[in-house]
């Protein structure tokens, strides 16, 4: 078995080497560790390895591990938000988070900032759905000029960074994430400086740097099964 340095270190060469073959800098990519599942513990173990960046996908989750570890020695972690939020969930995920990738629709953005409008900005992406299925998380493509000026108009306390995607299953990756680069470069149009591209998991972390990703969103690669729930 592999350590969870051991791990991470095996990542981040494979994410170096996955940069420089497309002329990229590895420096101006955020590795995302996503600990869905996992013990508190863990975050803390990864802190101590050098991650200042960690994802949960549940509200409950994220709420209950910044509350565990509350105090302890984790100054300058940053904690994202990447799964589906409820409008009524905002107002939770607002307090845990400094940034949430997953604010696909105009109520989300509305109910994120009414949880705090006079506070410091949240960085937000677009969700995009990559896929034909309307029922999947995201805003079309077509739509997300428009949810883009709403944001930016309508909820000053939220920060428009870039956008988010998941490739489907049943496509290549690289084709998914040009759809999504396509869809930052709509989005600024209306938010000039929103250069931020959410994509890339474990399984397709090399199309998605190789289509621009800024933030990958890594979990298993590093952290190992997850644990069984059971």
């Amino acid at each position: 078995m592999t350590s969870l340095a051991e791990r991470l270190t095996a990542l981040d060469a494979r994410l170096a080497d996955a940069a420089r073959a497309v002329g990229r800098d590895p420096g101006e990519i955020t590795r995302i560790v996503v600990t869905k599942f996992h013990p508190a513990r863990l975050v803390t173990d990864l802190a101590a390895l050098g991650v200042r960046d960690v994802g949960e996908n549940r509200q409950q989750e994220l709420t209950a591990k910044r509350a565990e570890l509350e105090g302890s020695a984790l100054d300058g972690l940053r904690w994202h938000f990447i799964g589906q939020l409820q409008t009524k969930k905002a107002r939770a995920v607002r307090v845990a988070s400094d940034c949430v990738h997953s604010v696909d629709r105009d109520r989300v953005a509305d109910a994120l900032h009414a949880a705090d409008p006079e506070g410091a900005p949240l960085d937000v992406f677009l969700q995009v759905n990559l896929t034909a299925d309307p029922g999947r998380g995201g805003v079309s493509p077509s739509e997300v000029e428009a949810l883009a000026a709403h944001t930016a108009d309508r909820c000053p306390s939220l920060r428009v960074r870039g956008v988010m995607g998941v490739a489907p299953l049943d496509e290549a990756p690289g084709a998914a994430f040009a759809r999504l680069a396509a869809a930052g470069e709509t989005v600024r149009r209306v938010v000039p400086d929103a250069s931020w591209m959410s994509a890339g998991m474990s399984g397709d972390f090399a199309e998605a740097i190789a289509a621009g990703a800024t933030h990958l969103r890594i979990g298993t690669a590093i952290t190992g099964p997850r644990p069984d729930r059971g």
